[in-house]
């Protein structure tokens, strides 16, 4: 199992990883390993963002052939990350993980192609980042509406507010419903062993 370098803390759903750098401190500092090349995945693009607190963003995907892995990581601030599983073949289709990304506890989260991935920034000036495995493709993106009451995701639970707060672009909030969702993440590269 590719970890890239860092402590697996937790598998929440298959192919999902949580993990964890191992951080070498001293009164200067400290050093971390963030990624390395083990050969598993070709990295193609790195994306960076800055949101305000209260943003959301997600839940977005990229259809085959430009499905999308992600490793992401906050350098600043905090977001509450949250993926859905959107593989058909997969037990935990339509299933979600959620966890807090943040600057303080370093965690990384990869995130399989043919999952859904969002995120609601928890601090002013969070600033997010993903490595991806395949270009961004316009024609090719999609969103599952965040809202969407047959994911169960509980927003609130780290925001301690009403969601009515939200900063959401026009696009997010025109995600398709999960029900109407006819997943293109079929055959053996999107079937979990």
């Amino acid at each position: 199992m590719t970890t890239f370098g860092l402590q697996l803390i937790e598998e929440p759903l298959h192919g999902v990883l949580l993990l964890e750098p191992r951080i070498h401190g001293d009164a200067r500092g400290y050093f971390m390993e963030t990624y390395r090349d083990e050969g598993s995945i070709s990295w193609v693009q790195d994306n960076e963002s800055m949101s305000h607190r209260g943003v959301l963003r997600g839940m977005h995907f990229q259809r085959p052939p430009h499905a999308q892995a992600k490793l992401v990581s906050v350098v600043q601030g905090s977001v509450y990350d949250v993926v859905v599983d959107l593989r058909p073949a997969s037990p935990t289709y339509g299933k979600h993980f959620a966890t807090v990304l943040s600057a303080e506890n370093h965690r990384r989260l990869f995130v399989p192609a043919g999952f859904a991935h969002g995120f609601l920034t928890l601090a002013d000036h969070s600033i997010f980042q993903y490595k991806c495995s395949a270009l961004y493709a316009p024609a090719s993106e999609g969103a599952i509406d965040y809202r969407d009451a047959d994911l169960g995701i509980d927003w609130t639970h780290a925001w301690g507010e009403s969601p009515t707060n939200f900063r959401i672009s026009e696009k997010d909030q025109q995600g398709m419903a999960f029900a109407s969702f006819d997943s293109p993440f079929v055959g053996p590269e999107y079937t979990p062993a």
